[in-house]
């Protein structure tokens, strides 16, 4: 049992700095795989809409962006793009809103969620 103590006090610091994620590998996830489509540092949408302000914001509502009626009819309950919304989302975003016309198959690790939702705080 102590043994066991002692696993889980050396192991949970390391647990709880990831869940933070790493915002320095998140701007490398960003470039990988939305830079394509999306901006973070500059307010211009491009094929996707601008996501440096996308924490703290209503889903479908950044101005001058078209979105799905899929990504339209998921937001209209007021849901918000925070933390936990974008962790559910981001590895797969098809199987969260039905009918999203973002190509974007999803991210695979627990990890690059942590480290973009990271980036996505306070991208630069």
């Amino acid at each position: 049992m102590k043994k066991l103590i002692a696993a889980l006090v050396f192991l949970a610091p390391a647990a709880i700095a990831h869940a933070d994620g790493d915002a320095a590998k998140g701007a490398l996830v960003f470039k990988k795989n939305c830079f394509a489509c999306h901006n973070a540092t500059e307010p211009k949408n491009k094929v996707g809409p601008f996501l440096g302000t996308v924490i703290g914001r209503p889903v479908a509502t950044y101005e001058g962006f078209k979105y799905s009626k899929a990504m339209t009819e998921f937001g209209a309950d007021g849901k918000v793009w925070d933390e936990a919304l974008l962790a559910t989302y981001l590895p797969k975003p098809k199987d969260l809103v039905k009918g999203t016309t973002m190509a974007f198959v999803g991210l695979k690790t627990p990890e690059e969620i942590a480290d973009l939702i990271a980036y996505l705080k306070a991208p630069q």
